[in-house]
């Protein structure tokens, strides 16, 4: 299998990312259970895929592509606003009234942000990078991708090396807190099922 570039890498990350938001958009208005596990993986998915970018993709187009200097920083106001939405869909129930309208937000956010990087940025580059330097970006991503933050931090940093700090500090933190969390609501249930006599 030929080796995957950095733009394939992350149009192949897109188009997960939207399958995900087709999948939520499809589910029913008490779907809470689904509306939560598909909203986990959304905000794990997106944290990743904006730390890849940030670290990986960005710095290298400012200085591939000078004339994409405004592009990136725009593209970094919108992650800033995606992580926010992100941080405050963690902190929600999904039977909340306004949780669904949030990630419908989201939804319209990250689409945009996805449409303007395929058709503006992702196009310059193809034109800045050689196929050796894009191979070489896509071996990167992946191995970023190992590591990035599975949580969203609206207040790190987000350019390096300020944003590699943040990174190398907070995934741990994220997935010692996603194992001890999954502990804790297996106990809960386990709890509940003793108290309601059921025992499962």
């Amino acid at each position: 299998m030929p080796a995957q570039d950095g733009i394939a890498f992350l149009r192949e990350d897109h188009r997960a990312v939207k399958k995900l938001f087709k999948e939520f958009s499809a589910t029913g208005d008490r779907a809470y259970a689904q509306r939560r596990r598909l909203a986990d993986r959304i905000i794990t998915e997106l944290s990743i895929h904006a730390g890849i970018e940030e670290n990986v993709l960005y710095p290298r187009a400012r200085v591939a592509v000078p004339k994409s200097n405004d592009d990136v920083l725009e593209a970094l106001e919108e992650h800033h606003v995606v992580k926010t939405i992100l941080a405050e869909l963690e902190k929600m129930q999904p039977s909340d009234e306004r949780f669904a309208p949030k990630m419908k937000v989201l939804i319209e956010n990250v689409k945009h942000h996805i449409d303007e990087e395929e058709s503006e940025l992702f196009p310059k580059l193809r034109k800045a990078f050689s196929r050796e330097d894009l191979i070489v970006m896509g071996e990167d991503m992946r191995a970023a991708k190992r590591v990035m933050p599975t949580r969203p931090h609206p207040t790190a940093p987000d350019e390096p090396p300020g944003s590699i700090t943040a990174a190398v500090v907070s995934a741990p933190v994220d997935a010692a807190r996603k194992t001890v969390g999954a502990a804790v609501r297996r106990g809960r249930k386990a709890v509940a099922g003793v108290v309601d006599g059921s025992g499962r």
